[in-house]
Protein backbone atom coordinates (compact mmCIF):
# COMPACT_ATOMS: atom_id res chain seq x y z
CA UNK A 1 0.00 0.00 0.00
CA UNK A 2 1.50 3.09 -0.85
CA UNK A 3 2.00 5.79 2.07
CA UNK A 4 3.42 9.58 2.73
CA UNK A 5 5.90 9.84 5.40
CA UNK A 6 5.43 12.83 7.87
CA UNK A 7 8.88 13.33 10.02
CA UNK A 8 8.25 15.58 13.20
CA UNK A 9 11.86 17.42 13.96
CA UNK A 10 10.84 20.39 15.43
CA UNK A 11 11.08 20.18 19.18
CA UNK A 12 13.20 22.14 21.62
CA UNK A 13 14.97 19.20 22.58
CA UNK A 14 15.05 20.79 25.76
CA UNK A 15 16.02 17.58 28.40
CA UNK A 16 18.87 17.71 25.91
CA UNK A 17 20.00 21.27 27.24
CA UNK A 18 19.06 22.70 23.64
CA UNK A 19 20.91 19.98 21.52
CA UNK A 20 19.40 19.38 18.34
CA UNK A 21 18.13 15.98 18.94
CA UNK A 22 17.77 15.46 15.27
CA UNK A 23 21.67 15.60 14.41
CA UNK A 24 22.98 13.17 17.78
CA UNK A 25 24.67 10.14 15.95
CA UNK A 26 24.07 7.08 16.99
CA UNK A 27 26.55 4.43 15.33
CA UNK A 28 27.83 6.61 13.17
CA UNK A 29 24.18 7.67 12.04
CA UNK A 30 22.13 10.93 12.70
CA UNK A 31 19.01 10.09 14.48
CA UNK A 32 17.21 11.82 11.31
CA UNK A 33 18.78 9.99 8.87
CA UNK A 34 17.77 6.80 10.86
CA UNK A 35 14.15 7.41 10.48
CA UNK A 36 14.47 9.02 6.92
CA UNK A 37 15.99 5.32 5.91
CA UNK A 38 13.51 3.68 8.17
CA UNK A 39 10.80 5.38 5.79
CA UNK A 40 12.74 5.39 2.60
CA UNK A 41 9.90 3.64 0.72
CA UNK A 42 7.23 6.35 1.13
CA UNK A 43 5.68 7.89 -2.13
CA UNK A 44 6.84 11.30 -0.38
CA UNK A 45 8.49 12.43 2.88
CA UNK A 46 8.12 15.81 4.43
CA UNK A 47 10.31 16.52 7.86
CA UNK A 48 8.52 19.00 9.74
CA UNK A 49 11.11 21.15 11.69
CA UNK A 50 14.67 23.53 10.33
CA UNK A 51 16.24 22.24 7.17
CA UNK A 52 19.37 20.62 7.71
CA UNK A 53 21.79 18.12 5.88
CA UNK A 54 19.87 14.87 5.13
CA UNK A 55 20.74 11.13 3.96
CA UNK A 56 18.23 11.37 0.96
CA UNK A 57 15.76 14.18 -0.75
CA UNK A 58 12.58 14.88 1.11
CA UNK A 59 10.46 17.77 1.35
CA UNK A 60 10.42 20.76 4.63
CA UNK A 61 8.09 22.59 6.47
CA UNK A 62 7.54 24.29 9.63
CA UNK A 63 3.87 24.09 11.78
CA UNK A 64 2.84 27.92 11.75
CA UNK A 65 3.55 28.95 14.30
CA UNK A 66 6.82 27.70 14.81
CA UNK A 67 7.20 25.89 18.27
CA UNK A 68 3.50 25.15 18.30
CA UNK A 69 4.37 21.54 19.17
CA UNK A 70 3.86 18.09 17.68
CA UNK A 71 -0.36 18.51 16.75
CA UNK A 72 0.61 21.52 14.84
CA UNK A 73 3.93 19.62 12.99
CA UNK A 74 1.27 16.74 12.07
CA UNK A 75 -1.18 19.91 10.68
CA UNK A 76 1.70 20.82 8.96
CA UNK A 77 2.97 17.57 7.71
CA UNK A 78 -0.39 16.45 6.07
CA UNK A 79 -0.51 19.18 3.51
CA UNK A 80 1.99 17.26 2.07
CA UNK A 81 1.12 14.26 -0.02
CA UNK A 82 -1.74 12.12 -1.38
CA UNK A 83 -1.34 9.17 -0.41
CA UNK A 84 -4.48 7.20 1.64
CA UNK A 85 -1.63 6.73 4.63
CA UNK A 86 0.71 8.40 6.16
CA UNK A 87 2.97 7.04 8.53
CA UNK A 88 4.53 9.35 10.84
CA UNK A 89 7.56 9.12 12.75
CA UNK A 90 9.31 11.39 15.41
CA UNK A 91 12.99 11.81 14.60
CA UNK A 92 13.59 10.32 17.95
CA UNK A 93 12.89 6.79 17.09
CA UNK A 94 16.47 5.64 16.94
CA UNK A 95 15.67 1.92 16.35
CA UNK A 96 12.90 2.04 13.99
CA UNK A 97 13.86 0.53 10.76
CA UNK A 98 12.47 -0.32 7.29
CA UNK A 99 10.81 -3.34 7.92
CA UNK A 100 9.30 -1.52 11.13
CA UNK A 101 7.09 0.96 9.00
CA UNK A 102 6.08 -1.36 6.31
CA UNK A 103 4.53 -3.63 9.42
CA UNK A 104 3.08 -0.43 10.42
CA UNK A 105 0.91 -0.05 6.77
CA UNK A 106 0.35 -3.61 6.77
CA UNK A 107 -1.47 -3.82 10.20
CA UNK A 108 -3.55 -1.18 9.36
CA UNK A 109 -6.55 -3.36 8.59
CA UNK A 110 -10.00 -1.65 8.74
CA UNK A 111 -7.96 0.55 11.46
CA UNK A 112 -7.53 4.64 11.45
CA UNK A 113 -4.48 3.56 12.51
CA UNK A 114 -1.75 1.36 13.80
CA UNK A 115 1.44 1.96 15.95
CA UNK A 116 4.14 1.24 17.75
CA UNK A 117 4.25 0.30 21.48
CA UNK A 118 8.02 0.89 23.07
CA UNK A 119 9.41 -1.41 25.37
CA UNK A 120 7.33 -0.56 28.35
CA UNK A 121 4.13 -0.99 26.61
CA UNK A 122 3.50 2.38 25.76
CA UNK A 123 1.42 3.18 22.65
CA UNK A 124 3.79 5.56 20.53
CA UNK A 125 0.87 8.16 18.47
CA UNK A 126 3.76 9.70 17.13
CA UNK A 127 4.82 6.38 15.36
CA UNK A 128 2.12 5.00 13.81
CA UNK A 129 0.39 4.24 10.06
CA UNK A 130 -2.90 6.57 10.02
CA UNK A 131 -5.49 6.75 7.72
CA UNK A 132 -5.21 10.47 5.92
CA UNK A 133 -8.59 11.33 6.57
CA UNK A 134 -9.17 9.97 9.85
CA UNK A 135 -6.19 12.28 10.79
CA UNK A 136 -6.81 14.69 9.17
CA UNK A 137 -10.24 15.31 10.69
CA UNK A 138 -9.18 14.83 14.15
CA UNK A 139 -6.64 17.44 13.84
CA UNK A 140 -9.59 19.61 11.90
CA UNK A 141 -11.86 18.90 15.00
CA UNK A 142 -9.48 20.58 17.59
CA UNK A 143 -9.26 23.92 15.48
CA UNK A 144 -6.28 25.68 16.05
CA UNK A 145 -3.35 22.73 16.61
CA UNK A 146 -1.18 24.37 18.70
CA UNK A 147 0.07 23.39 21.93
CA UNK A 148 -2.84 20.84 21.43
CA UNK A 149 -2.38 17.46 23.12
CA UNK A 150 -1.14 14.57 21.01
CA UNK A 151 -3.29 11.93 22.73
CA UNK A 152 -6.44 13.74 23.13
CA UNK A 153 -6.33 15.24 19.47
CA UNK A 154 -6.16 11.61 18.50
CA UNK A 155 -8.60 9.82 21.05
CA UNK A 156 -11.31 9.33 19.03
CA UNK A 157 -9.34 7.30 16.63
CA UNK A 158 -9.75 3.38 16.19
CA UNK A 159 -6.04 2.66 16.78
CA UNK A 160 -4.17 -0.71 17.44
CA UNK A 161 -0.96 -1.55 18.46
CA UNK A 162 1.97 -3.95 18.35
CA UNK A 163 3.26 -6.22 21.12
CA UNK A 164 6.14 -3.59 22.86
CA UNK A 165 8.81 -3.60 20.75
CA UNK A 166 12.46 -1.44 20.32
CA UNK A 167 11.51 0.14 17.43
CA UNK A 168 8.87 2.43 19.33
CA UNK A 169 11.70 3.33 21.91
CA UNK A 170 12.62 7.02 21.69
CA UNK A 171 15.24 9.07 23.05
CA UNK A 172 14.14 11.79 25.08
CA UNK A 173 17.33 11.74 27.88
CA UNK A 174 20.99 11.06 27.27
CA UNK A 175 20.36 7.55 28.96
CA UNK A 176 17.79 6.26 26.63
CA UNK A 177 20.51 6.59 24.08
CA UNK A 178 22.57 3.78 25.87
CA UNK A 179 21.68 0.51 24.08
Amino acid sequence: MEFDAVVLAGGGSTRFGGVDKALLVLDGVSLLDRVLRATEAAASTVVVGPVRSACREVGWTVEEPPAGGPVAGLAAGLAYGVAPVVVVVSCDLPWITADDVKRLVDGLGEHDGFGLRDTSGQEQQLATAYRRTALAAAIAQVGDPRDKSVRRTLATLDLAWTEPARAGDDVDTWADLDD
